[in-house]
């Protein structure tokens, strides 16, 4: 099979480590439980330049390698992978930050993946030609079975993929988010993410 994984907070903790970061830098204490919005400048509140300067931080090179692992989930990857299948990390983190998380995927047992740096949020306003760099068209154009993903706003590009059947991580962000269609089912977390990808199989 092959498979679509998302970065943050499918592999790591990125929302709890910017909830660090907000507090530290702004003062503001948002439990991790309460970031309803997938949009941190909507979920904290924040004006253009506060917004600016926290993704800024939260996308250089020491406090990308700090994220924390989600249980489970090198350990999950690495199975399906001794399995022969085929699975790509594909993240909408900025084109620069590739090295960095390169090396957090490395330094955590996931040197086998792929990663892709795909523009998924609009936010790149430059072509950078390297080959870990995507479109959305070009990311179009891959063939995806199974997709684990927790952003509603990603769900859009993943109804690409023909029959792609699709992990949402639960996170609070999603729990109000509308599934396009019954191929897209909530998970708790890694185990219950491996068991809905052998149901898939069995079929």
């Amino acid at each position: 099979m092959k498979i679509y994984i998302d970065f943050d907070d499918v592999i790591c903790e990125t929302a709890k480590y910017f909830t660090y970061l907000a507090k530290d830098m702004f003062g503001i204490d948002l439990p991790y439980e309460k970031v309803m919005f997938f949009n941190l400048q909507k979920a904290f509140n924040l004006n253009d330049e506060q917004y600016d300067e926290l993704l800024t931080a939260g996308h250089l090179p020491e406090n990308l390698l700090a994220f924390e692992e989600t249980e489970g989930a090198a350990e999950i990857i690495n199975k399906w992978l001794d399995e022969g299948h085929d699975v790509s990390v594909i993240t909408g983190r900025p084109f620069n930050s590739y090295e960095p998380s390169r090396r957090w995927l490395d330094t955590h047992g996931l040197e086998r993946v792929s990663m892709f740096c795909v523009d998924k949020y609009g936010r790149e306003n430059f072509t950078r030609d390297f080959s870990f760099s995507m479109t959305l068209e070009d990311m179009y154009n891959m063939d995806f079975d199974f997709a684990v993903e927790d952003s509603p706003s990603a769900f859009k590009h993943i109804l690409h993929f023909a029959n792609c059947s699709t992990a949402v991580f639960d996170r609070p962000w999603n729990r109000g988010a509308e599934f396009p269609n019954e191929n897209f089912v909530r998970c708790a977390g890694w185990k219950e993410i491996s068991e809905y990808f052998e149901r898939i199989k069995a079929r």
